[in-house]
């Protein structure tokens, strides 16, 4: 089969590997497309990404495609059955996983990182990774499954209450997704923050009710003249120092600011302790996806979040270096890479 094999900062090459049978309790997948991950930039840059690289790999973990052949003792799918699957596994024995955490477990496995991922025609997992596609749900939509179910950790993070005014730094793909599960959660107010003007005016199709360009308007004097008298929730997606920094800074009192996108992992922020007790803030970070996998799936099927906007790109897999070096995936949105 034809994959993409990250080997070194800057190469990703398209070569014949072998397709790996499925064993007892695994399932063997015919992609059909994989989602260009902020991880995998990361990775492709030579940084580090959600979890340790050991080149060569194959990247990609967000994925949708058929049953191609299913190992002894598979019961969840069977070949032929339209699926997603979520990309991480964990040891089931360590404390974090003994204790509900298990998406900290030091052993955690995710593929495109400790194991090949899907930017390739076929990809083996284990049997209770996988979920099943509604028809109705088109495959480019389901290789969104991944990134939905990581922001519904997020917002499960957030908590985000009905009536709560809800502040989204950056509305790239993430960002776009968080729109729409502030509304759906019962955000009274939210307000994007993002200065590509297209991205904001997605975001005002998706659900924002307050578009800032943080380039030519005040942030703080936007949101005082629509009356908006304390920020209850901020999410930064956006992964710079500089976006955490604002999420701090125009978070309301009592609020709580989740750290959802991915800066290096030698930035530092600069942070006023003084600034967190007078506001008595919460700040959490958000770490992939425990739990949220099929409630993602569900999410897409019932129409409650949209994302054939959100993608702008579908570039065939014998393309994917040119799609990293020219940066694609950093322009209008979500770029995804056709398997087969």
């Amino acid at each position: 089969m034809k994959a993409a094999r990250f080997y070194e900062k800057g190469k990703l090459v398209v070569e014949e590997v072998p397709v790996k049978k499925p064993g007892a309790h695994e399932v063997l997948i015919k992609v059909k497309y994989c989602g260009i991950c902020g991880t995998d930039v990361h990775i492709f840059q030579g940084e580090k990404g959600s979890a340790e690289v050991e080149p060569p790999v194959i990247l990609g973990h967000e994925l949708s495609g058929d049953v191609a052949e299913i190992g002894e003792g598979v019961t969840k799918v069977k070949v032929g059955d339209r699926v997603s699957a979520d990309p991480n596994t964990y040891c089931g024995k360590c404390y974090f996983c003994a204790n509900g955490k298990k998406h900290l477990c030091p052993d955690m496995q995710g593929l495109g990182t400790a194991k090949d991922g899907g930017f390739a025609e076929y990809i083996t997992v284990p049997e209770e990774t996988v979920y099943k596609i509604a028809d109705h749900v088109s495959y480019e939509a389901a290789a969104m499954t991944e990134p939905l179910s990581c922001c519904l950790h997020g917002m499960d993070l957030a908590d985000v209450q009905v009536g709560d005014t809800v502040m989204i730094i950056g509305t790239g793909n993430i960002g776009l997704l968080m729109v729409q599960l502030a509304r759906t959660a019962g955000a009274e107010k939210i307000i994007a923050v993002e200065p590509n003007d297209r991205r904001r005016e997605k975001a005002k199709i998706l659900g924002a009710d307050i578009c800032i360009d943080p380039k030519t308007e005040n942030i703080r004097e936007v949101a005082e003249e629509n009356g908006i008298q304390n920020i209850d929730k901020v999410i930064d997606c956006a992964g710079l120092t500089s976006t955490a920094e604002d999420a701090v800074e125009y978070a309301g009192k009592g609020a709580t600011v989740v750290l959802f996108g991915l800066t290096g992992p030698d930035d530092v922020m600069g942070l006023k302790p003084f600034e967190l007790f007078k506001k008595e803030l919460t700040i959490k970070g958000s770490f992939v996806n425990p739990d949220t996998f099929e409630r993602a799936g569900r999410l897409l099927s019932g129409g409650c979040v949209k994302v054939d906007d959100i993608i702008t790109g579908i570039i065939p897999l014998d393309e994917i270096q040119e799609v990293f070096e020219s940066k694609l995936y950093a322009k209008d949105g979500k770029v995804i890479i056709k398997c087969f």
